[in-house]
């Protein structure tokens, strides 16, 4: 896959904000907090290129090259693919797009997607098609690694703002972000084989996170 570019211009001040995150990474300056050590045999044994659906400042990125994998770097913030370029040129492919939109890739493209807290910030109808398009990606047995907050994650908004979904709060600005706990995890990953769901502790933020780690394979 040649590096594409392929931003839209919809909903700007949400691209404004992720552009402004994401201004600039030096290579020196991106550190691993390595919770993919433990899905090592599953990253070993893909063939494929893998997709870090989400990528930002590239810490998966860093940890996958290290391990001689092939990656397609993936965000909505055209910064973010930017500096994903200039820091790792020996990427897979680099690519800018709107995750509420169709996947830009062909079906079956891959055994492996990375998607590390880009799962919850939308409504629960486009959380699914998302779901809809990782699915139609990956590979038969194909697998997803995942992170997303846990409602226990008060250092960074758990609780706060309007719920306009069950653990959906909006806040002041209009951001959303979702917070999950067990049930949430079985009823939004019911098509889901779920392989491994563990809540944890991220400390690569200057407050500690709560999170929870998922690995899921499709039931298909």
């Amino acid at each position: 896959m040649d590096k594409s570019f392929s931003c839209s211009i919809e909903n700007i001040t949400a691209k404004e904000r992720w552009d402004s995150i994401h201004s600039s990474y030096a290579l020196a300056d991106i550190v691993c907090d390595d919770w993919l050590e433990q899905f090592g045999d599953i990253i070993n044994d893909c063939n494929t290129p893998i997709i870090d659906l989400g990528c930002g400042s590239g810490n998966n990125i860093k940890y996958l090259l290290e391990r001689g994998k092939a990656v397609v770097a993936c965000d909505f913030s055209p910064n973010a693919i930017t500096n994903a370029v200039n820091n790792f040129p020996q990427l897979r492919g680099a690519m800018c797009f709107d995750l509420t939109e169709p996947l830009p890739f062909e079906d079956n493209f891959t055994a492996l997607i990375i998607a590390d807290l880009s799962l919850h910030y939308f409504p629960m109808n486009i959380t699914q098609k998302v779901l809809e398009e990782i699915m139609r990606v990956l590979t038969p047995g194909g697998i997803v690694l995942l992170r997303v907050n846990s409602v226990k994650d008060v250092n960074h908004g758990a609780g706060q703002g309007e719920e306009i979904e069950r653990h959906l709060y909006k806040s002041e600005d209009g951001r959303l972000k979702r917070f999950f706990d067990r049930d949430d995890i079985n009823s939004i990953f019911a098509k889901w084989n779920i392989l491994y769901a563990e809540e944890n502790e991220m400390r690569r933020y200057v407050l500690p996170k709560m999170l929870w780690t998922i690995a899921l394979k499709p039931n298909k």
